[in-house]
């Protein structure tokens, strides 16, 4: 008699199962992605704040040692030195031979560049926002005008490469210096709505004043301006740097360095006394990222989408929803971007006698 065998059934999914499996991984991954990338942002944005507590920490190390701050930048209308705040610094951010490798008796454009070309096609990282996948590690092309990586030609963008003849690029950084609430833009005849006209102050009865008199900071005959600059960087004409005594605001309530978007200005330079700062009458993250076209001329624009406009200045980051500043006490605050911007303003300038609270901003 032949016996009985059992058959077992075959181990194993079947594809409905292997299905199901799948859509589950697929759905705890989507659900898990946003969190990644959140804590992702939350350390570039850590590290963000950490370079500008260093940079705070520098410029109250030079205000001991002058009684004032660092100048937003020495100029000369392009004919003399014309270097950033950020060169006088790197001394106290242990960078120490960058700055005694400068030369500061020559003009930084033209053939004097050429002696601290080296120098000048050297980046730092903790003048990059690890948030910002556009800064390219701190070196821009120089293109023209019409390229998408078009750069601003300044300084040493006129200054080959070493060791080449003809490859440029541009020293680039994401933190600028608060040029305060004088007139970005509409002192050069670009009607907007963020800008108080001209030739007031003041305002008009009923009216808050947003942007004053002195273009970037300046207060001589440059591009036909004059005024008094109202947060810490004169564009052009050496103006002398704050005192303590003279952030009259208060140096909690004074924003002194804040975010910027090389990609999306055109002036962003770290070097060069042009690319120093940014100012609050523009509106925090107002992107300018847009090219001109062929042919079109990119000055005096006011095409407020455009990096080579005037508004290019503002600040803005790629943090979600608002930017990190530094101010005069060195603490580190972040801004969101619907901040009031009245508020913002006041923040912007060192003696504009406003009274603003910190549960305001």
């Amino acid at each position: 008699m032949v016996p009985l065998r059992r058959t077992r059934a075959s181990s194993g999914f079947t594809l409905i199962e292997l299905l199901v499996v799948i859509a589950i991984i697929a759905v705890l991954i989507a659900l898990l992605l946003p969190a990644v990338q959140s804590a992702r942002e939350a350390a570039r944005r850590a590290q963000c704040t950490n370079n500008l507590k260093q940079m705070g920490l520098a410029s109250h190390n030079y205000l001991s040692q002058t009684n004032v701050f660092p100048p937003g930048a020495i100029a000369g209308n392009w004919g003399g030195p014309e270097m950033s705040w950020r060169v006088f610094i790197l001394p106290m951010m242990e960078q120490n031979p960058a700055y005694s490798n400068l030369n500061f008796n020559v003009n930084e454009c033209g053939n004097g560049g050429f002696m601290n070309a080296t120098i000048y096609y050297t980046s730092f990282p903790t003048f990059l926002c690890p948030s910002d996948g556009k800064n390219r590690d701190g070196r821009f092309p120089l293109g023209v005008l019409d390229t998408p990586n078009g750069a601003w030609p300044v300084n040493n963008n006129w200054i080959p490469a070493p060791g080449t003849t003809n490859t440029f690029s541009v020293t680039v950084t994401n933190y600028n210096m608060s040029m305060g609430d004088n007139y970005l833009v509409l002192a050069l005849g670009c009607p907007n709505p963020w800008e108080t006209p001209p030739p007031t102050p003041p305002a008009p009865p009923g009216f808050i004043q947003r942007g004053w008199p002195g273009f970037w900071g300046t207060t001589n005959a440059f591009m036909g301006m004059s005024g008094t600059m109202r947060g810490f960087v004169d564009y052009s004409t050496g103006q002398p740097p704050p005192s303590i005594a003279a952030v009259s605001d208060g140096t909690s309530n004074t924003l002194l360095v804040g975010e910027g978007l090389p990609d999306q200005d055109a002036n962003n330079d770290f070097w060069d006394f042009t690319g120093a700062g940014s100012g609050t009458t523009m509106p925090l993250n107002l992107f300018t990222g847009n090219r001109p076209v062929a042919g079109q001329a990119p000055f005096g624009t006011c095409d407020f989408t455009n990096r080579y406009s005037y508004a290019a200045r503002g600040f803005k980051s790629m943090h979600p929803g608002g930017a990190n500043f530094l101010l005069a006490d060195g603490h580190v605050q972040f801004l969101k971007s619907s901040i009031n911007p009245i508020v913002y303003n006041a923040l912007g300038s060192r003696a504009g006698g406003e009274v603003i609270s910190s549960d305001q901003y």
